[in-house]
Parts: C-alpha cells; structure tokens; sequence
C-alpha cells in the first residue's frame, strides 16, 4: 500500500494568508527552521497507478501538480485519481471539488449522507458540480463495515462515525449528528496491513482505540497542541475541543493516547498554523520525538 501526503496542514495552510503570529511570520522571514504546508489531504493506492484522494483541499491543483503518479497519461484527458473519499464537509476539505470539475467523467464521491447534505444545501458543491462533470455519490457505512472502490484493486476500506465538529455553516455544529465527521481505516486486501486516518477527532472512543491497535500506521488529528491554543496566540477565544479537535498536550490528549500504542508509526496530520510542532527545534517537537510520533509534511510518502 502506497500513502501520498499531499497536504499536512489544517483550515488556510502554513503560513496563512493573513496570519502575523510567531510560526507564519517565522517561516516566511526564515527565522523558523519549518516546512510550509498546504491544506490536508492524502492519496492512497495499491498499485501506485490507480489513486483514491482523501478530501479535495482549496489547494488540490498544486498538490497534484507535484504529485506526478496522478497526472494523465492515458488519452487526451485522464488522471490517476479514481475516486475521492471525503471525511467531512469542512471548507478545507471539500472545495477543491470545484478544481476538479474539468473531469470528463462524473466524479465518485464517498461520503456519509450528513457530509451529502451539507454539500447539497448549505455549501453546495455537489449541486454545483451538477452543471460541470457531475457527481456519483456512494453513501459510507458509519459502524465499521467494509466497502470496495470499483477500479482500486487490493484496497478495503471500513469507516466509521467519530466525534468531531460538523463546519461553522452547518446547521448539525451544535447538534451533532452520525456521519458530520468519519474515520477510515484502509485495508491491504492481499496483506491485511491497515493505515487509520482521521484527521478531526476530538475523541478518543472505543472503536477509535480499536483501530489504534490494529494499524500498521495512524494519520491522526494533529491540529492544535494547547486547548487554549488560539487564544495563547491572541487569535481567538475558541478552544480546541470547541472546534473538534483533541489536542497533543495535557492528560488525555493525544500524545497520552499514542503512547499506549506499540509497533505502530504514529503521524500526526492537519496541523494548525499556530502549533508549536511546526518549529522543528522547538521544545515541543523534541516532545514528540521522544514519543516515537511524527509530524506530517507536504509530499510524505509512506509504502506498507
């Protein structure tokens, strides 16, 4: 199983556009020894040919511009990118649908019936895309079951409902619904080898822990390290577990859940532009060294 990260950051990427704190201001004068980052999104395949894409971010064309495995190479228009599997339908992980409407065929979109609907009335890609290459839409099953991706051959994929945060213009953010946010895991048919992504998780539930312990590797929620994060940085007053994700520091947080999982790579991905782990010599990233996690970089490939 082959693992392209294509985008490791979070909402607005590293640094942002309109951002002045420490980290983007110290990565754009190089003052900070960091990576920049776009805004988060994976590839996956068996073969290395045939991709599925994890979430469409804003910046979906440049990462597959300097991802060459998807760019065409069968007839005048063509891509390695078979399908696209959503998470959820926040605005960093969704709009890049619009980049991809050139397709010459309706795109296959996986997505819980919650991330449909969001897609059809508040933020309405999907009734959007309509009018271009259109859509097929495969509801996902919410207790673990497994499903197949016609033309992904060796892959099996089993999602799951985790709790999370539905986006700020959804009407399920305060009213939390099955389906506004899933987890994966991915199975190598042929293997049995697993990789679990869940980039918001702002929960560490039974069945998250169960699949903790069966992957080969984690991509998890490496949003924020401080629950009070934002407001540290004199950006907001909103807190991490608010907004959905459960933060590396403090008991229970997720540097405490990754520990308790052995022979596993840990990585951790979507991460804000405020996070101190971005500093590769900070305190903090040394922290998680010691703790045997990675921190997720644009361009990352991981083979199983």
């Amino acid at each position: 199983m082959k693992i392209r990260v294509l985008g490791a950051g979070a909402g607005g990427g590293f640094p942002q556009w309109n951002c002045n704190c420490h980290n983007c201001s110290g990565v754009r004068n190089g003052r900070l020894n960091a990576k920049t980052r776009t805004q988060s999104s994976i590839a996956v395949s068996s073969d290395g040919e045939r991709w599925v894409l994890f979430n469409a971010s804003p910046d979906i064309r440049t990462q597959l511009e300097h991802f060459p495995a998807s760019h065409p190479r069968h007839g005048i228009r063509d891509s390695g990118i078979k399908a696209v599997i959503l998470i959820d339908s926040q605005i960093d992980h969704t709009t890049g649908l619009l980049m991809l409407r050139e397709s010459t065929q309706p795109l296959e979109i996986y997505c819980s019936d919650m991330v449909k609907q969001d897609l059809s009335t508040g933020f309405p890609l999907f009734t959007m895309l309509a009018h271009y290459c259109g859509i097929n839409h495969h509801p996902v099953p919410l207790d673990g079951s497994a499903f197949i991706v016609p033309g992904i051959d060796d892959l099996r994929f089993h999602s799951h409902s985790l709790k999370s945060k539905a986006p700020p213009y959804s009407p399920h953010r305060h009213d939390p619904h099955n389906g506004d946010n899933i987890g994966v895991i991915i199975e190598q048919i042929s293997t049995g080898r697993t990789v679990y992504y869940a980039p918001g998780l702002g929960e560490i539930e039974p069945h998250v822990q169960q699949a903790f312990a069966k992957a080969e590797c984690i991509l998890v929620d490496g949003t924020f390290w401080q629950h009070d994060e934002m407001e540290r940085a004199g950006i907001c007053t909103k807190l991490a577990l608010e907004m959905g994700h459960l933060p590396q520091s403090g008991p229970g947080g997720m540097i405490e859940q990754l520990s308790a999982v052995t022979d596993t790579r840990k990585v951790l991905i979507h991460i804000n532009n405020t996070n101190p782990i971005l500093d590769e010599d900070s305190p903090e990233r040394q922290q998680l060294n010691a703790a045997g996690i990675e921190v997720a970089y644009d361009g990352l490939e991981i083979s199983l």
